[in-house]
C-alpha cells in the first residue's frame, strides 16, 4: 500500500495572528467577568507597534474596561518587551469600540441568535489524539515543545514568534514524520548550531513520549528535518508581519484537511453562534464517534438569526457516506443557552486562544460522556434515542 501524506501547522503565540486572538478573547473575559451574558463582538489588528480594537462590548462597567492595559498585559505574557519589540508600554492603541450596558431586554434576547451562521464540527475515532486529525495533533504538540525553548533555553535567545509545519505519512494504518519544518526568532549573533541540536534533541524526546501515547506513531525523526530554513529570523512578531484576529481558523481547529465554518471564534462571547456553533458542532462529532457509529464524523450544523438552537444540517462519515440526522439532534442541546450558560467564564481564554479551542482535553467543551442505555442501543444502524428525555451525552 502506497504512503497517504497529511501535513498540519501551528504558530507560537507571539505569532500577530496569534497575538490578537489572545487580546480579544481576554477582552471577552473581562467583559464576561463583569456580566455573564455581555455581549462582545471585537477585532482585532495589530502592526509595528500600532494595535487597533473595534467592535463593540456591552456590560456592566464596559467604560470602565482599561482595554489599553490588557492589550499591554498580553504582549508581555507571550514575551515582548526588553530585547524583543515592540516594547508594550510604546505601543500605539487606537480604539473604536461601542461600549456601554446591554440594552433594555438584550440581557433576555441572548438566548435567541442574532445571527446566521454555518459552523463545521469534526472527530476522528483515536482518543490518544483527542479525536483530533493526527497530523493536527502533532503540529500542536511539537509546536507547543518548542515553544518552551525560549524560557527553558535562555541562552538560545529566542523571541516569542515561531510556527511548524509537519508532514505525515500514513501506510497500513501506520503513522510516522515524514518531515519537519520549524521557524523560531532568534537574535542574528547566536549559535545556529545549538539551536538545530537543542530542536533535534526536544523532537526526539517529544517523539518518543508521543509515540508511547499513541502506539500506531513511530517515534522516528525524519531525514528532512529543517530550522530555519528561509535564514536569519530575527525581526518577528508584529515587527516583521501585520496579524489580524480570525486569521488563524485552519490552526484553531483541525488542520487543513478538515472545512471550517463561516466564522472567527476568538473575540466572541459564547451567546454568539459562531463560537457557540463550532462548539456544538464539535461535540456532536465527537459523540458519533464516541458511540461507535463512525470512524470519523464531519458535522455541520445552521443557524438562521432567532434560532434558540442549531438544526444538524449534515453528519457525513469515513467514505463519504452521510447518517441520518434525526436521532442526532437530541444527543445535546444545542442551545445558545446551553453554551452561553454553561462555557462563559469556565475557562481562562488567553491560553485557548493561543493553542486552539479543541487541543486540550481539559477544555469544557471536551469533556463529554455517553451514558449507557437500557436496552444498548445500535447507533452504527443509526437508532438513537428519539425524545429529549433520552440525551445520552452530559457535560462532566
Amino acid at each position: 500500500m502506497n504512503n497517504i501524506f497529511h501535513t498540519a501547522e501551528f504558530v507560537f503565540p507571539g505569532h500577530p495572528d496569534k497575538l490578537s486572538d489572545a487580546i480579544a478573547d481576554a477582552l471577552v473575559q473581562e467583559a464576561s467577568r463583569r456580566e455573564k451574558r455581555a455581549i462582545v463582538g471585537v477585532e482585532v489588528a495589530v502592526h509595528r507597534n500600532s494595535v487597533f480594537v473595534t467592535g463593540r462590548i456591552g456590560c456592566d462597567g464596559a467604560e470602565e474596561i482599561n482595554v489599553a492595559d490588557i492589550v499591554k498585559d498580553v504582549y508581555r505574557s507571550v514575551g515582548y518587551g526588553g530585547d524583543w519589540g515592540p516594547e508594550p508600554d510604546e505601543l500605539n492603541i487606537q480604539t473604536d469600540l461601542c461600549l456601554g450596558p446591554l440594552e433594555d431586554g438584550e440581557a433576555e434576547f441572548r438566548s435567541l441568535s442574532d445571527d446566521q451562521s454555518i459552523c463545521t464540527g469534526y472527530a476522528t475515532a483515536m482518543a490518544e489524539t483527542n479525536y483530533l486529525p493526527v497530523e493536527h495533533w502533532l503540529a500542536n504538540r511539537l509546536g507547543r515543545r518548542l515553544a518552551e525553548l525560549r524560557t527553558e533555553a535562555p541562552d538560545l535567545n529566542l523571541g516569542p514568534d515561531g510556527k511548524v509545519i509537519v508532514v505525515i505519512g500514513v501506510e497500513d494504518r501506520q503513522y510516522h514524520l515524514d518531515a519537519f519544518s520549524c521557524s523560531l526568532q532568534q537574535k542574528s549573533a547566536s549559535d545556529d548550531l545549538a539551536l538545530h541540536r537543542a530542536v533535534r534533541v526536544t523532537l526526539e524526546c517529544e517523539m518518543r513520549r508521543l509515540s508511547e501515547i499513541f502506539s500506531r506513531f513511530s517515534p522516528d525523526i525524519p531525514d528532512e528535518l529543517s530550522v530555519n530554513g528561509a535564514g536569519s529570523f530575527e525581526v518577528g512578531g508584529p515587527e516583521g508581519d501585520n496579524g489580524l484576529s480570525g486569521k488563524k481558523l485552519v490552526v484553531d481547529a483541525y488542520g487543513p484537511g478538515i472545512p471550517v465554518g463561516g466564522g472567527a471564534l476568538s473575540g466572541k462571547d459564547f451567546f454568539k453562534v459562531d463560537r457557540a456553533g463550532a462548539l456544538h458542532a464539535r461535540r456532536v462529532a465527537k459523540a458519533v464517534v464516541m458511540t461507535g457509529a463512525a470512524s470519523e464524523a464531519l458535522v455541520r450544523i445552521g443557524w438562521f438569526p432567532g434560532n434558540a438552537s442549531a438544526r444538524i444540517l449534515s453528519i457525513q462519515r469515513e467514505g463519504g457516506n452521510v447518517i441520518d440526522t434525526t436521532p442526532w439532534q437530541t444527543l445535546c442541546d444545542l442551545s445558545l443557552e446551553a453554551s452561553g450558560e454553561c462555557w462563559t467564564n469556565a475557562k481562562d481564554l488567553i491560553p485557548v486562544a493561543q493553542y486552539g479551542h479543541f487541543s486540550d482535553t481539559s477544555m469544557p467543551w471536551e469533556r463529554i460522556q455517553i451514558a449507557p442505555q437500557n436496552p444498548p442501543v445500535n447507533f452504527r444502524n443509526n437508532t438513537g434515542p428519539r425524545k429529549r428525555s433520552d440525551n445520552l451525552i452530559v457535560a462532566e
